[in-house]
């Protein structure tokens, strides 16, 4: 029980810093070993065309080199860097030079690529490249050179590292030896997570609509359709009961329902974004049916947000109104606003141009391949930890909802893939999964000035699953009418507690009447099946 108890803050630590870099959007590009090669190149060509500028920065780390022998060098972590929390850090003479030798390694090698001369792609290429060589040599990642490994060797007489070792071989079997980011014997869709009841009352060949059982003896009389994104599984707004939106829209007396979309495999590699829309167009009007209402709101999250877009767009071109609201969750509609980031490194045109190459041959794009790619990305927090967990100290890693829904990843069909990577094309950015506030804001200014704004202090998927309760949380709010996000911030009204119970409010005044809860789900037209959370939440 002291074991459990020891390792526990450890795996909660691990599993709050990885729940930050969830997969809810993919990078749609993907990363190639090429990538690898060409910005080694470029690096390598540029230190042989400006050799002083490498002999310089040779000399300054030995230099540096030196006043770490000598006891005198200043050199220290950077704020919020947990891979050196351990004392023996800062305790034991050894590691500290060990681990100021590593931090003057690292910055003379970032220093290099930042006086080489290079455009500004390339140097951000060779910028990452370098980042996750110096990440992975960290001497954290070592059984000898990791005093917490190494006492964790010694203290249990050789146990954690015959467990790390057969944790080891079980990820190379069934993980594609990538690190296991979440124990997930731990989980059962349907039994500890997605539990909330309801039935499948529509399928068709691209989806599932799931209609729930009102948890109220009245409701509100305009339904709620949810379109979650394609590249990841529904339950992310079901997760256990605390955290489930689904359920606190069931208690708060709105009607649910959800898409869960097929995974689909090379035989739908035709699916595209316009197959998308006419989904969720089938799915409103077997809502409308259903709820007897003449219109519905649609919540759409991530890519399901672009999807629920052009939905609305295709519905006013031909003059229907099926839908009364739209909601739009951490969705960015014009890629050209997104902010640098590391991925956007990556993204030129003969990129894109080969993973659509790449996804056609093979008629989907999969959602694994990309997770292994989005790892690569922020190697610290969705490598090299689970590395140190796993394997150097024999834990198993830490069992959490969110990180098991993380894992458990959809393909794109081979054409709507190639309509998202036209977003990029015809929007030339540099990009990435996260989308940053300031990029949803600008979504919410194409939809119109009098949008109202919602902006959490959490991340990306914990925007989302964001709970009452929470002493922490807190939002800001208004109506999108600046055109400067940091203007928007300044003057919006702060809230604490959790933006769901402002959300509710707010859909409330837009759902008409209360009336009587279905005593029934589905109707004679579409009838109940499968309960909830349906079969094609199963595909793998």
């Amino acid at each position: 029980m002291a074991k459990a108890a020891e390792e526990a803050p450890a795996a909660d630590a691990i599993a709050e810093e990885a729940v930050k870099h969830t997969l809810a959007l993919n990078p749609m590009v993907g990363l190639r070993g090429r990538d690898f090669v060409d910005a080694a190149q470029t690096v390598f060509k540029a230190a042989i065309g400006r050799p002083r500028i490498a002999v310089k920065q040779w000399f300054s780390f030995m230099g540096d080199l030196g006043k770490i022998v000598a006891g005198e060098s200043a050199c220290t972590t950077q704020p919020g860097d947990k891979r050196f929390n351990d004392p023996a850090w800062k305790t034991s003479g050894l590691h500290q030079k060990l681990l100021q030798s590593y931090l003057a390694w690292g910055e003379a090698i970032r220093a290099f690529v930042d006086k080489v001369d290079l455009d500004d792609q390339n140097r951000a290429r060779a910028k990452l490249i370098s980042d996750i060589l110096v990440d992975a040599l960290s001497p954290t990642n070592g059984l000898v050179s990791n005093p917490a490994a190494l006492k964790k060797l010694i203290d249990t007489g050789g146990e954690s590292l015959w467990t790390g070792l057969k944790n080891y071989f079980e990820d190379l079997v069934r993980n594609g030896g990538m690190p296991s980011q979440v124990d997930s014997k731990q989980f059962q869709v349907g039994k500890n997570i997605a539990t909330t009841p309801g039935a499948v009352v529509f399928r068709t060949e691209v989806f599932e609509l799931i209609q729930y059982k009102p948890m109220t003896a009245e409701v509100w009389a305009r339904p709620l359709l949810i379109v979650p994104p394609q590249i990841n599984k529904f339950y992310s707004l079901d997760l256990s009961p605390d955290k489930s939106l689904i359920q606190f829209l069931l208690r708060e007396g709105v009607q649910v329902f959800c898409i869960s979309w097929r995974n689909p495999t090379a035989k739908y590699r035709e699916w595209g974004l316009d197959t998308y829309v006419e989904a969720v167009d089938e799915a409103v009007d077997a809502v409308r049916n259903i709820a007897r209402s003449a219109d519905v709101s649609v919540f759409g999250a991530c890519s399901g947000g672009i999807t629920s877009s052009a939905y609305a767009a295709w519905q006013a071109g031909r003059g229907e109104s099926k839908m009364k609201n739209l909601i739009l969750a951490v969705c960015a509609l014009d890629p050209s606003q997104v902010e640098d980031t590391a991925l956007g490194a990556l993204i030129t045109p003969q990129a894109v141009e080969a993973a659509r190459k790449v996804s056609h041959a093979r008629g989907v794009l999969d959602g694994r391949d990309l997770a292994k790619v989005f790892a690569w990305m922020r190697p610290n927090d969705l490598i090299w930890n689970y590395w140190v967990n796993n394997y150097l100290l024999g834990n198993a890693p830490p069992a959490f909802d969110i990180l098991y829904w993380n894992s458990d990843t959809t393909s794109l069909p081979a054409r709507l893939h190639s309509d998202f990577l036209d977003l990029i094309k015809l929007n030339p950015c540099v990009t990435d999964h996260i989308t940053p506030w300031k990029s949803v804001y600008q979504t919410a200014r194409i939809i119109g000035e009098e949008t109202t704004f919602i902006l959490p202090n959490a991340g990306h998927l914990q925007s989302l699953i964001n709970p009452p309760g929470n002493p922490k949380a807190t939002f800001v709010t208004g109506a999108a009418s600046s055109p400067d996000p940091d203007a928007f911030a300044a003057s919006a009204t702060k809230q604490s507690g959790s933006w769901w119970t402002h959300w509710s409010q707010w859909l409330s005044t837009r759902s008409g009447d209360k009336i009587e809860a279905p005593s029934a789900l589905g109707n004679a037209q579409f009838p109940p099946g499968q309960p909830a959370p349906g079969t094609y939440v199963f595909n793998a």
